[in-house]
């Protein structure tokens, strides 16, 4: 598996898919941008290009990823942390050689991009 969702991230992406009709699939990528070079991208997805798309089920939930993106997230874990705050998912990407203070943006070894103010 490229990426893992912990239980509570499943919970939460379920829940949120909820309000989406059945087609919907999770995508997670990367894109140019954030104080690192590179952040993260995390949304809802209707259409597959099965030319540049993987398509995959995690833990129930139905996922899409750039191929393009894989060496740079394989072996992400995804989770959804709560608190006084309120509640938002975290990344531990091990293919991150560098990550800003607010956890949505890194540089990658193979692929640094392009940094922009925070």
């Amino acid at each position: 598996m490229v990426v893992t969702f912990s239980d509570n991230a499943v919970e939460q992406i379920r829940e949120m898919m909820q309000d989406e009709s059945e087609d919907v699939r999770l995508r997670f990528g990367i894109k140019g941008g954030g104080c690192s070079g590179l952040s993260y991208s995390l949304g809802f997805e209707y259409e597959v290009n099965e030319q540049l798309d993987m398509v995959d089920e995690i833990n129930g939930v139905p996922v899409v990823i750039f191929k393009q993106d894989i060496p740079i997230i394989e072996g992400t874990k995804i989770d959804f942390k709560q608190n006084m705050m309120g509640g938002g998912f975290s990344i531990d990407n091990p293919n991150a050689i560098v990550s800003c203070g607010c956890g949505s943006s890194f540089k990658a070894k193979d692929r640094e991009g392009a940094p922009e103010k925070c």
